[in-house]
Order: structure tokens, then C-alpha cells, then sequence
């Protein structure tokens, strides 16, 4: 790594691959390009160094410590102050789709009926090089009055609508490398990637259209991450020349420590942020990896941890007073029901569970949601057409304290979990290695968060032997018996020996590999 910054132009060695993507000069132009290096000259230091920190807390966690509200920011919390102003454009949130970057789900999502729509560059995307230059290419377009698909199976021409959702963009989370670019020898950071060539590229085109550069912040543990990322975006602004708090983001509260630093992570993007968004999948992900490294913290089916109850419960009132206190958005979760084709009785339960989950949002306070599917935006809608535009000044009657926060949920484990946790652990990581990031498996949407959980209980009830509902124990024999039987089933999915040969040495590992994308990542073109 290099300590230089600020090199001049004339200095600055920054090298991307080419690539075979229509458009691709349009969204990797020397000057954007060069924007990214300055931002990988003055910020990536400090990432690797953030990343450093994870890994020395999760040490600690290891130890026994579990995570609490740190008492040298108690004056942020008690203190009274709110975040910046809030674009007229993002006043109501009621309902967002999120999903890939491909033009014909942008197409689809801006026309669905939402309110917002966040192309997601992280969990929903694979990133092969081509795939992610492509999405750049496609929301150049969107903001040129460019962007149309002609499907080459059906000829169907889709086009955007007259009133469309507003674009948000999410990108790939701090830990994530991008490997086709280099900046004076040294690899790319994935999210400086995502966000320097969008903002360069559309800052303005939005602005004029009365929008702007707007974002979603994934996977951030700390305050420090949260202040990275303030930095970021003012030296950014300064230099694109917009006023100071011109982008705007909300930050995915997706990682059990962020959880317990919610009112700092507001306080340090206050000129830029305006809400935090329960990312409840990648939470329980979280809350495993992060403190389930012990058996006294062994979780149940994946079924079983619902945001009615225990430290998913907690986690969503906690998140919405907090964000209420402060003038900020409290964003609702993803359900990851999906329609249900040739099954009528299917699609109805799949329905009614998400205007459950919905209602029970609105209930708690929640000033909008997420759906997967654009047939799911009118149910969703429904439920939150009583609080229009939001609920900003709504209070749980009830703020939960840590010792709920951490309260682990109850259940059963069962084979059938386990079994389900293998099929759709492999099929994802097959898919994604084929490029795709967004996979329907067994009428749920899948992808990388929820393709997490399914590894990381793997892998502690195996660490811990864990016992199950018939009076068994996880044992190896088991894991490698049914791991076996289930991956035979798939024999005819592409990329599966690959994809079953990954996920297999991480379940096996003897310590817990911090991300499965990292390893795959190393495996796609």
C-alpha cells in the first residue's frame, strides 16, 4: 500500500480493464477514472485500516465481550440535534424496490409504482466486470432519456414510464475489492468503484432533473465506517462543486455492532443522511458471525428468527426512535416472498406474509418498506397508504434496551432446515458465479444475505454439534451425509461442483470466513 496522496494527474497511474460492454466509454472516461484514484489516494488507507478494526473487535467478541452502547458517545445520544435537510423528492419513501442493475429489472423497478427504486451493485448483483460496467452504462442512460430493452426471446420493447421511481444506488460494501482496476499498482476498493463512476457521471444530469445523487450505504460496523464515508462524500462535493450535503444516503443497519452506534452513525453523515433501513437478512448474518462463535448463542431455522420477536423486534423500535428523534427516515425491511406462478393458494400466502410484515412496520413506526417484485409494490402500498407521506413523528411507545437487542430467538433446529439451508446455500453461490446475484429459489427471493445465513448456521451448528428437534447432534457425519444427498439432487445446475466445493470447505473451515463472496469472488472473470 502506498502512503502517497494527492499525486498530480501527470503521476497518477490508474488502469481499467477494457471492456466489452456497448457504452463502457461513455461511464469509464479518463476523467471519471481519475476521480476514483483521487478518492483510492486519500480514503482506501483508511478502509483497510477500518477493516483492520473488525477484525481486532471480533477478537474481542471471541473473548466473551458483547457488543453495547459505547460510553465515550454518550454525550451524541443525549444530546438533542437532527440531520440535514431532507430533498423534497425523498419525503415519501412508503414503498422501494430494490434489485439488479440489468435494464430490464431498472426498467420494471422505475416503473413499478414505488416510490424509490435502489439499484443495488451489492447482494443482488454478481460482480463480474462486464456485469457492473453494463449497470454503470444503464443508469448513464436512464439519466440521458436513453435507457430502453428489447427482450430477444419475445421482442417485447420495455421502455421507462412517465413517472418513474426515484433512483437510489447502493454500493458494494467496504470490504469488497474491485480487482480490474488499479490505482499506482494497488487494487480498487468496490465501493469507491460504484460510487465514483455513478456520482461523476450523474451528479448533475439528476440535479437538473430535480432529483439528485442519491445512495444506500451497506454492511457499516462503526461510526469510524459512517465517518469515512462523510469524508467521502464532502471532498467528493467539493470536488464536483455541489453545495455541502448535496448527496444524500441512507445507511443499511445490517451488522449487529452498528446496531449499538445507530444515533453516532447518524451524526456523522448528518449533512448527508437522511434515514437508516432495517437490512434484516445480512442482520442475522451479523448477529451470527459476529457473537454467535459460541454455544450458549446457537440460533434456530432460519424460519423461526422473525421481526416479531427477539433481537429482530428489538432492533426494528430501536432503529425507528432513533431515527424519529432525529429527523430521519426509519426504512422497513426486505420480505423475501415472491409471486408465485401456476400456484393460486401459494401466491396468496406468499402475499398475505408480506402485508403481514408490512403491517406490522407500520405498526412499528417504519416511514416506508422494501418489496423484491414489482406485482408486490401495490401490497405494500396498500398497507402504507394510512401514513402518508410518513410517520416521522411517530414514537415506539417502547425503546428496547440492550439485553433485548441481544436476546436470541427461539425455536427448533431441524433436518429440514439444515437440508434447506444446503440447497439454497450451493444454488445461490452456483448462480452467482454464473452472474447472477438476484436468485428465485423455492418461491423466496435469494441473495448474498440471506445465502449468508444459510452458511454461517451451517457452520455453527456444526462448530458446536449442535442438537436438533429429533434428539440428534450435527455431527460431521450428518452435515456430510445430507450435504451430499442434497448436493446430488442438483447435479444438472450449472457451476454446481464449483459453487458445492466452496460452500462446503467454509461450512467445514475451523474458523468462519468473513464473507463467502470474498473467496468466490476470486473464481468469477
Amino acid at each position: 500500500m502506498s502512503d502517497v496522496l494527492d499525486l498530480p494527474a501527470t503521476q497518477r497511474r490508474i488502469i481499467a480493464e477494457p471492456s466489452s460492454v456497448n457504452g463502457a466509454d461513455e461511464v469509464l472516461t479518463e476523467a471519471a477514472l481519475d476521480f476514483l484514484a483521487e478518492l483510492h489516494e486519500r480514503f482506501d488507507r483508511r478502509r483497510l485500516d477500518l477493516l483492520d478494526s473488525r477484525e481486532e473487535r471480533q477478537d474481542r467478541f471471541d473473548s466473551g465481550e458483547l457488543p453495547d452502547f459505547p460510553a465515550e458517545t454518550r454525550e451524541i445520544r443525549e444530546a438533542e440535534w437532527t440531520v440535514g435537510s431532507i430533498p423534497p423528492d425523498l419525503f415519501d419513501r412508503r414503498v422501494e424496490i430494490t434489485g439488479p442493475t440489468n435494464a430490464k429489472m431498472v426498467i420494471n423497478a422505475l416503473n413499478s409504482g414505488a416510490q424509490a427504486f435502489m439499484a443495488d451493485f451489492e447482494d443482488a448483483t454478481s460482480p463480474t466486470w462486464d456485469e457492473l460496467v453494463q449497470g454503470q452504462v444503464n443508469l448513464r442512460d436512464y439519466w440521458s432519456d436513453r435507457l430502453d430493452y428489447t427482450d430477444p426471446d419475445s421482442g417485447k420493447r420495455y421502455e421507462v414510464g412517465g413517472d418513474p421511481a426515484v433512483l437510489m444506488v447502493r454500493p458494494r460494501g467496504l470490504h469488497l475489492p474491485e480487482d480490474h482496476v488499479t490505482v499506482n499498482g494497488e487494487g480498487a476498493a468496490g465501493a469507491l468503484f460504484d460510487f465514483a463512476i455513478y456520482l461523476w457521471n450523474n451528479a448533475r444530469p439528476a440535479l437538473t432533473k430535480g432529483s439528485g445523487p442519491y445512495f444506500y450505504l451497506p454492511k457499516l460496523e462503526s461510526r469510524h465506517e459512517a465517518e469515512l464515508w462523510n469524508d467521502v462524500f464532502a471532498y467528493a462535493e467539493n470536488k464536483l462543486r455541489l453545495e455541502r450535503g448535496t448527496i444524500k444516503a441512507t445507511v443499511l443497519i445490517e451488522t449487529l455492532p452498528a446496531a449499538f452506534e445507530m444515533d453516532e452513525i447518524l451524526y456523522a453523515l448528518r449533512e448527508n443522511i437522511v434515514g437508516l433501513n432495517c437490512g434484516r437478512w445480512d442482520y442475522i448474518f451479523s448477529t451470527i458471525k459476529r457473537c454467535g462463535r459460541s454455544a450458549d448463542r446457537l440460533t434456530p431455522d432460519r424460519a423461526q428468527m422473525t421481526m416479531d420477536k427477539a433481537f429482530l423486534a428489538a432492533y426494528s423500535l430501536r432503529l425507528v426512535a432513533t431515527c424519529h428523534r432525529r429527523g430521519a427516515f426509519a426504512m422497513g425491511g426486505m420480505s423475501a416472498f415472491i409471486p408465485v406462478k401456476g400456484d393460486e393458494a401459494a401466491n396468496e400466502k406468499a402475499f398475505a406474509e408480506v402485508g403481514a410484515d408490512k403491517l406490522r412496520e407500520v405498526t412499528n413506526g417504519h416511514d416506508g418498506t422494501w418489496v423484491a417484485h414489482p406485482a408486490l409494490v401495490p401490497v405494500a402500498a396498500e398497507v402504507f397508504a394510512s401514513i402518508a407521506p410518513n410517520q416521522l413523528s411517530k414514537m415506539p411507545g417502547h425503546i428496547p434496551g440492550r439485553n433485548e437487542m441481544l436476546k436470541l430467538h427461539e425455536g427448533a433446529r431441524t433436518e429440514a432446515g439444515a437440508r434447506a439451508n444446503i440447497r439454497v446455500g450451493v444454488q445461490y453461490l452456483a448462480a452467482w458465479l454464473g452472474g447472477k446475484g438476484a436468485v428465485p429459489l423455492y418461491n423466496l427471493m435469494e441473495d448474498a444475505a440471506t445465502a449468508e445465513i444459510c452458511r454461517t448456521q451451517l457452520w455453527q451448528w456444526l462448530k458446536f454439534e449442535a442438537p436438533f428437534d429429533d434428539g440428534r447432534t450435527f455431527t460431521l457425519d450428518l452435515f456430510e451425509q445430507w450435504f451430499g444427498e442434497e448436493v446430488g439432487l442438483l447435479a444438472e445446475v450449472p457451476n454446481i461442483a464449483e459453487a458445492a466445493r466452496l460452500m462446503h470447505n467454509m461450512i467445514v473451515a475451523d474458523d468462519l470466513i468473513e464473507f463467502l463472496t470474498l473467496p468466490a469472488y476470486e473464481l468469477l472473470d
